[in-house]
């Protein structure tokens, strides 16, 4: 798992290693410092010609705010020296306003022959350093700022950014204004949310996070409220041990309700999904006229009509998580049959049972369309996982989307706060939000997954997931273990989904991807 900090919570956990542990902020720095060297060190490998072909001293530029990063700036600029590089400092900004590490830096560099400048002249540098703003900037570049980030842009040679491309911001990754183009970036104690969301993970280039002393002891009870599942394994582990005495209903049972006429491909691509998951037992509720087309797809799925009412009721009561929506269409049968899934489909028994629901596409639409049902899904208190991408979830917040993507995680934390549930608010980044949890973003797969019928293999990897750590549970309306275990089965379910995602594209290509080869991907990932 890796923490993914907002500029403030940085700020918080620096303070925390200077103030509370005691570890010295000047220690600190240094040690960013001597990760950003090994960095260029490993860049100069790649980009120089052998040594033997060399002809001069390799050129290193360093562009220096005078706040902390570029202390940080002005302690690289001396370690590159003492290596024998030709290093030359561009100081951008007041030195009459620096910080007190920047100008302790700068009072130590003066021994070490770096040579300053006010503006770079025209030519190339093996590697260019970037350290003019680093985390915490808040509003858009402008001045003589925007002229040495444009500047620094023109200049041919590696670039390098410390902490952050200065012009991104730390928090959302949105460009204020300009940015720096980097080629990589050496980030400090954590990941900072702007190098891994939209469009500043576009600036960023290949994102290193240097330990420098600022570990988890520094939270102190307060841990970053995003973070993201890095390897498959991780998902892995929050799924259910698999025992080897169990049988076809101890792995789940998962219930969809979708596909109307005509739109078979959604319940198909839906149940082999669960199917490839892990779950026992998957049964399809559609419309009659798909029946020919699901039994010759996915045989091993039960199957049943979504018209007859009984069928829906018996298949409630069998179910251990209830999936609706995948091209179920927004017909009156449709209503209804959400509604059902909702009012009927929290089936009391002797054990309390409120079968899971997952609600995705033509539910999610449906939904927004119907505040007393909102209402009184809010008002069970059951688990619910909403799977909405941006338009849908413009439909069920009356936000539209280009507000939404300004923080999309906020909104779907906001909605799942309002529903009592888990939201899956996917867009090319996918965030899964809980009320008062911290938020899971998917920094993994690509534009191959950007295909018809992805979003009906994730409510099927979900579901299936869900289903096996449901089974047997008990079903408990509202109790913290069955909260986590709805956020864990979208965690695990998202991050399996991206890992699907990747292995298909490796195989189909980026432009050949379907949503079927997802599906498929998923038996081969480990």
């Amino acid at each position: 798992m890796r923490y993914l900090v907002t500029a403030e919570e940085m700020r918080r956990y620096d303070s925390n290693a200077i103030d509370k542990i005691g570890i010295p902020g000047m220690v600190l720095m240094e040690r960013a410092a001597l990760a950003a060297r090994e960095m260029v060190l490993e860049a100069l490998g790649r980009v120089l010609p052998p040594a033997g072909d060399r002809r001069q001293t390799p050129e290193i530029l360093v562009m220096a705010g005078t706040g902390n990063n570029g202390g940080d700036g002005l302690a690289l600029a001396r370690l590159l020296a003492e290596d024998g590089f030709s290093v030359t400092v561009w100081c951008v900004g007041e030195k009459s306003k620096a910080s007190e590490q920047w100008t302790c830096q700068r009072h130590i560099i003066e021994y070490y022959g770096v040579r300053f400048c006010d503006m770079p002249v025209s030519g190339t540098y093996a590697v260019l350093i970037d350290a003019l703003f680093g985390v915490g900037l808040s509003r858009d570049v402008a001045g003589e700022y925007a002229e040495a980030v444009r500047r620094f842009n023109e200049l041919e040679g590696y670039k390098l950014a410390l902490d952050v491309p200065s012009g991104i911001c730390s928090d959302t990754g949105r460009v204020l204004g300009c940015a720096v183009q980097a080629d990589a970036t050496v980030t400090f104690g954590f990941g900072k949310r702007g190098l891994y969301l939209y469009p500043g993970c576009g600036y960023a280039g290949t994102v290193r996070v240097a330990d420098i002393g600022i570990t988890e002891r520094a939270f102190f009870d307060e841990p970053p409220g995003m973070f993201c599942l890095d390897e498959p394994e991780e998902a892995f582990a929050l799924l259910p041990q698999r025992q080897g005495a169990g049988n076809k209903a101890t792995f789940g049972k998962v219930l969809f309700i979708a596909g109307s006429a005509g739109m078979a491909g959604a319940a198909v691509l839906g149940a082999r999904a669960a199917y490839r998951s892990g779950a026992g037992m998957v049964k399809v509720l559609t419309d009659e006229q798909n029946r020919v087309i699901l039994q010759q797809a996915v045989p091993e799925a039960l199957y049943g009509n979504y018209a007859a009412d009984r069928e829906l009721e018996e298949s409630f009561s069998w179910a251990d998580v209830i999936v609706i929506g995948p091209g179920l269409g927004r017909t009156e049968r449709a209503r209804h049959c959400l509604r059902a899934a909702v009012e009927r489909g929290a089936v009391q028994t002797e054990k309390s049972r409120l079968q899971p629901l997952v609600i995705d596409a033509d539910g999610l639409n449906l939904l927004a369309e119907d505040e007393a049902l909102q209402e009184r899904l809010a008002g069970q208190r059951r688990q619910v996982i909403l799977t909405p991408h941006v338009g849908e979830l413009s439909r069920l917040t009356g936000l539209s989307i280009a507000q939404l993507k300004e923080g999309l995680w906020q909104h779907g934390t906001a909605l799942a706060q309002r529903l009592h549930a888990v939201v899956v608010a996917k867009d090319a980044r996918t965030f899964v939000c809980g009320a008062g949890r911290p938020v899971c973003v998917n920094i993994h797969g690509g534009s191959g997954m950007a295909t018809a019928g992805s979003g009906d293999v994730l409510a099927g990897i979900i579901a299936g997931i869900w289903a096996q750590m449901s089974a047997g549970s008990g079903h408990e309306a509202d109790s913290e273990a069955a909260s986590e275990r709805a956020f864990r089965a979208a965690c695990a379910g998202v991050r399996l989904h991206a890992a699907a995602g990747d292995a298909a594209v490796a195989e189909k290509g980026e432009y050949g991807c379907m949503a079927g080869d997802i599906a498929e991907a998923l038996k081969i990932i480990k």
